[in-house]
């Protein structure tokens, strides 16, 4: 989450991975969310090896590279002639863009964007104990992995109606350059877009009775639309959120200023539920995997049912 927009503050949750698997079901597909295959994504966009994958590191490269490849394998194509494409606005660095065109001859002009952030903040003067490296583990290297996992779940399927860009933004930690890079291409290509969702630091619950918050809740009715999607109360608003304006602090924000559309973040992060913001604490082994593993598995018929919605269903209030 971007430091510029940001105050620190905030307890963890520790839990152990083990075996369980999720299971999503549409059109005769069985799909499976893994904890095994969670924590092995963020154990490695977490890792020491990529030194806090800090924008334009050869860190964050390594984990440019490993998204990519999960891109390839899930059949996403890339939108622009690779899938790096190289930041307008700031040097050295470049957002990890994968395409999967709709399959209704109208809808399909109509993107949904899903992203989340890959960089953060790497290695820094202020240390804990001995150790330099910022791996953003939660930050957002949780986010990252919830979105790899949605990403191979609309591969395998390939039947979105609405054309759907998968997004991996770099340089949000150095002021969101990397969603304003991409919201601004995409709009003086005059691209459609129908909604815009972002995934922030969800690798440890909150104690609230939903699971993840919106930011800028009151903005549409997307928090209502997803919770019927999903058919319970699985999105809530986090009055932390809201005083500190978080829906300005992440990648959402420059698609809601570009096209003045529903774009927004889902976060478990509010100030309230982990102490390691910004920190060398905040690593692989304090992140809730079960819970990340159960987000992932209950996006899926969420995400699939807003690209397939036949009519505009989310929209500005």
């Amino acid at each position: 989450m971007s430091k510029y927009l940001i105050l620190a503050f905030s307890a963890i949750l520790l839990v152990g991975c083990k075996a369980t698997i999720y299971t999503q079901k549409e059109k005769n597909v069985e799909y499976q969310v893994s904890e095994a295959n969670v924590a092995s994504t963020l154990q490695y966009l977490a890792s020491d090896e990529l030194q806090g994958r800090d924008t334009g590191s050869k860190g964050i490269e390594k984990a440019a590279n490993y998204l990519e490849s999960i891109l390839k394998k899930s059949n996403i194509k890339p939108f622009f002639t690779t899938y790096k494409d190289t930041l307008s606005n700031y040097e050295n660095a470049y957002n990890v863009v994968g395409f999967i065109e709709g399959t209704d001859s109208k809808l399909k002009n109509e993107f949904v964007v899903l992203g989340a952030h890959y960089d953060h903040i790497g290695i820094t003067a202020n240390g804990f104990e001995g150790d330099y490296i910022n791996n953003g583990a939660n930050d957002n290297a949780s986010g990252t992995t919830v979105l790899t996992e949605v990403a191979k779940y609309l591969g395998t399927l390939q039947n979105n109606k609405r054309s759907v860009l998968i997004v991996f933004f770099s340089a949000e930690e150095k002021g969101l350059h990397g969603s304003k890079h991409l919201a601004k291409k995409l709009k003086d290509k005059d691209v459609n877009i129908y909604s815009m969702l972002n995934f922030e630091m969800i690798g440890v619950p909150m104690n609230y009775n939903f699971k993840l918050f919106l930011t800028g809740f009151e903005k549409s009715n997307m928090a209502l639309k997803l919770n019927e999607y999903a058919g319970s109360n699985l999105i809530g608003m986090s009055k932390g959120a809201e005083k500190y304006n978080l829906f300005a602090a992440s990648d959402n924000y420059p698609f809601y200023e570009e096209f003045k559309i529903p774009a927004h973040t889902l976060s478990a992060f509010d100030f309230s539920n982990f102490n390691y913001y910004h920190h060398p604490k905040d690593e692989f082994e304090v992140m809730d995997i079960k819970f990340m593993t159960t987000i992932s598995q209950e996006m899926l018929p969420v995400v699939s049912k807003m690209i397939n919605a036949n009519t505009y269903e989310i929209k500005m209030n």
